[in-house]
């Protein structure tokens, strides 16, 4: 069966829905890479009741991939096999509740710490720092400058992979260092974060000292996937990268950052290979230098392409 053929018939075997189904979509431009290959099946839920009702009618043998915003993505070009669930303008809600807030899990971490300090609530504000969106943050237990999702979560709501849905406290996450223990089916919708009483103005400057902090010292600017490796206990990635001579290293048209060398960057032409194949170069130095073995931070997804000759 073609490939054509064979995605045709997978979209037969899907249930209704009142959000959107695309065949061999796209997901480069889902990503802040920019680069990579198509889902086989791209789904974009209307809510959390869609969602539910896709889920509970998807076969149990069609594999399915949850992505957020593509901050800290790859996806590899052989593509997504199966269904990609992104999540959109339906999961986008922020609400303040007291001295908490409950945001959809396709909310920006950005747009939940200035809604919490629009609020005068604290304790958010390093959501600042983080590129991506709070179900990524759910799923990551993401984190910056001194702070973790960890600390401020008090529960998240998740839909299974029949269609169940599920309410968890933050001990249900079983968080650790840029690690969540939750089953990994579960794709989380909704979450409610613990804020705490502040002065606005206070809380705002320290936004924009997180701001100012990543501007100086990052390529936010850039193609990048944001963190390349997750620190290493007892020591910083960029340290042992830099240690490693690898600060502008290059491989096709991706490079190591010359500003921050735990960053990756897509200088224009950059396949997801050359991403992925410069990430790998980096961790084979670190090893032979250091004796440490860096651990991707970033999620690649999909399959690789076979090469010629391979």
């Amino acid at each position: 069966m073609m490939a054509a053929e064979a995605t045709a018939a997978l979209i037969d075997r899907l249930p209704k829905v009142r959000g959107e189904i695309v065949a061999d979509a796209p997901l480069a431009p889902l990503t802040w890479f920019r680069a990579g290959g198509n889902a086989e099946v791209l789904f974009r839920p209307a809510d959390a009741e869609d969602l539910g009702n896709f889920l509970a009618g998807v076969p149990a043998d069609v594999p399915v991939t949850v992505i957020g915003v593509g901050s800290n993505l790859l996806v590899r070009e052989g593509g997504v096999p199966g269904i990609v669930i992104r999540l959109g303008r339906g999961f986008m809600n922020i609400e303040i509740e007291g001295t908490c807030v409950r945001a959809g899990t396709a909310a920006l971490d950005v747009a939940v710490s200035r809604a919490a300090q629009e609020a005068g609530l604290a304790g958010l504000e390093f959501y600042r720092g983080i590129p991506g969106s709070i179900g990524g943050a759910l799923r990551m237990n993401g984190g910056a400058y001194g702070r973790e999702t960890k600390d401020v979560l008090v529960e998240a709501v998740a839909i299974d992979r029949v269609g169940k849905r599920h309410v968890l406290s933050n001990a249900d996450m079983h968080y650790t260092y840029r690690h969540c223990g939750a089953p990994d089916d579960l794709i989380f919708v909704e979450a409610l974060f613990q804020g705490t009483p502040g002065n606005a103005e206070e809380i705002l400057r320290r936004m924009n000292e997180i701001t100012s902090s990543r501007e100086a010292t990052q390529p936010i600017r850039t193609r990048t996937g944001g963190s390349t490796f997750k620190n290493p206990e007892g020591h910083k990635s960029w340290q042992l990268i830099d240690a490693a001579g690898c600060r502008g290293l290059r491989k096709g048209g991706a490079q190591v950052s010359e500003l921050h060398c735990n960053f990756l960057i897509n200088t224009g032409d950059a396949s997801a290979s050359d991403i992925e194949d410069l990430g790998e170069e980096v961790r084979a130095r670190v090893k032979a230098t250091s004796g440490v073995t860096l651990e991707w931070e970033i999620r690649r997804i999909g399959v690789r392409e076979k090469r010629s000759g391979a």
